[in-house]
């Protein structure tokens, strides 16, 4: 049993976010930061049996800026 998973967040070109967990196949799309924290919930509760879940959700935004030179 994990105790600890890892999300990668970033900004949706759209908006909102995208996220995935790193080392398991669940991925989430959310409007803003309450509905992200929501759906990772909901995510993992679904992906994981209820007694294997991790006990900690990890979110690592992650931010691509471009600057002209």
């Amino acid at each position: 049993m994990a105790t600890e998973i890892l999300f990668v967040v970033e900004e949706a070109i759209e908006g909102g976010f995208v996220g995935h967990a790193a080392g398991a196949a669940i991925f989430v799309e959310a409007d803003g930061l309450p509905a992200l924290h929501a759906q990772v919930r909901d995510a993992v509760a679904c992906h994981f049996e209820p007694d294997e879940a991790p006990k900690l959700i990890r979110l690592h935004f992650v931010r691509d800026e471009v600057i002209a030179a």
